[in-house]
């Protein structure tokens, strides 16, 4: 469903530039339940309220949820058939190979912020290759990337006051930033 999501939200629709849906789904996983869920829960936010996130959510799981049930029974009827199970794992490929093309297209709009992606490929090598546990690989580079996104802000708050011409000299009573 993400890969969908995004080719509609962003490149279809172009309701949300692929920053704003990076972000839009960073957030979503934090929350608790299916990060499209989650994603369609916000989206429907932003443009019509609560009313559109409800609508969201609703048809997120009302005409999917119908879908699969017919599927279910269909399954049901040809399971024990080869073809279908050849078919099923050929399907699963594609699956994968539409996440990879997703992720690949997220990284790409985050080319300025390219030393964070390398936290997702340490993630990826820990878990995916090297089948750590994930508890043990978030706590390893949960800290450090923590750690250097509070001195990336530090430094840019740092730049960012010094462009405004904000004097740290500035007595009692008087207002920091720049003058009239």
């Amino acid at each position: 469903m993400l890969p969908w999501a995004q080719r509609v939200l962003v490149e279809e629709r172009g309701w949300l530039t692929r920053e704003q849906f990076t972000e839009y789904l960073a957030f979503g996983q934090l929350l608790p339940g299916p990060n499209i869920c989650n994603l369609a829960i916000m989206v429907g936010d932003r443009w019509f309220g609560w009313r559109g996130s409800l609508a969201a959510l609703g048809g997120m799981l009302g005409m999917p949820m119908v879908v699969v049930l017919g599927l279910a029974l269909l399954y049901g009827q040809v399971a024990d058939d080869p073809v279908v199970r050849r078919a099923l794992g050929g399907m699963g490929a594609v699956a994968g190979g539409m996440i990879m093309a997703t992720a690949l297209k997220l990284a790409m709009a985050q080319r300025k912020r390219w030393r964070w992606l390398i936290f997702g490929v340490l993630a990826f090598i820990g878990v995916g290759l090297l089948h750590l546990k994930l508890l043990w690989v978030v706590a390893g580079l949960a800290p450090i990337a923590t750690l250097m996104a509070w001195l990336a802000l530090r430094r840019a708050n740092g730049v960012s006051s010094a462009a405004t011409g904000a004097d740290s000299s500035s007595g009692p009573g008087q207002t920091r930033g720049p003058r009239p």
